[in-house]
């Protein structure tokens, strides 16, 4: 007997909605047919029409304005949220970047500028993100998702500084669901293979990912947005209350393989 998962009901913010070829995206299509009513930010007004065209097919979401990396703005966002609805059941975080020069070349290259602005927009925002939220999630808790990528643990050409961003994340989920797990707030990551999204195709060597999780992953496959956001609806329901701090693969089985 198949098993659907109804969020109906249940509230959520979603951080780093893109465009409608995102991560973000699918997530939160997945999420809206589940039933959920969310929240967007968006970086700040140049960036808001994506953002808008993207949610228009859901019934007049939250937009609010967010840049990730001020604390006084996220908690802004947590303001109106709390103002409108009270409590949230989940967060969704897909905030990532790196300057455009430090991806490829030299690694020994990148400047501190360049190191401080991956980190911060692609591993801090996290932890703001994360703690401001504790205090809108009701008696029952929450559930918080991240994304990250396999280059947090293995050398991949051309994505350099955000590799070591991946891996500051992932250390921060695990801190993020131990400090709050007494209060049952969940915080999990996602690894996902790569996807066709505009921020991936402007990496160097990203044709060679593809191409490579494509004939080695045992699936023998490139993964989909869809799979992505299956696995995010899942972390964000009650179905994975026991799970936290964990980081799910969805790589095709990608990372299983040595050579």
């Amino acid at each position: 007997m198949a098993v659907s998962i109804d969020l109906t009901g249940k509230r959520g913010v979603v951080f780093g909605v893109a465009n409608q070829r995102s991560i973000a995206w699918a997530i939160s299509e997945r999420l809206a047919e589940a039933g959920a009513e969310l929240a967007f930010t968006y970086q700040n007004e140049r960036l808001r029409e994506p953002v808008e065209k993207a949610t228009s097919a859901l019934d007049s979401p939250m937009l609010i304005e967010c840049d990730a990396t001020h604390d006084d703005q996220v908690q802004a966002v947590y303001d109106r949220i709390k103002k409108e609805w009270g409590e949230i059941d989940f967060v969704v975080h897909c905030i990532a970047y790196a300057e455009r020069d430090d991806l490829g070349g030299d690694f020994s290259a990148t400047n501190l500028q360049g190191f401080r602005t991956a980190l911060e927009v692609s591993a801090y925002t996290l932890m703001p993100i994360v703690g401001r939220a504790a205090p809108l999630f009701g008696e029952s808790g929450g559930s918080v998702v991240t994304l990250t990528f396999d280059a947090s643990q293995r050398v991949y050409p051309g994505y350099n500084i955000m590799g070591t961003a991946k891996a500051a994340l992932e250390n921060e989920m695990r801190q993020l669901a131990a400090e709050f797990g007494n209060r049952n707030i969940r915080v999990n990551a996602i690894s996902a293979g790569p996807l066709p999204t505009l921020a991936a195709r402007s990496i160097p060597g990203y044709s060679d990912m593809t191409r490579a999780h494509r004939e080695r992953s045992p699936l023998g496959r490139n993964i989909k947005h869809g799979e992505v956001a299956d696995t995010a609806l899942f972390l964000l329901s009650d179905m994975a209350s026991g799970i936290t701090g964990a980081i799910i693969p969805v790589d095709a089985g990608y990372g299983i393989i040595a050579l």
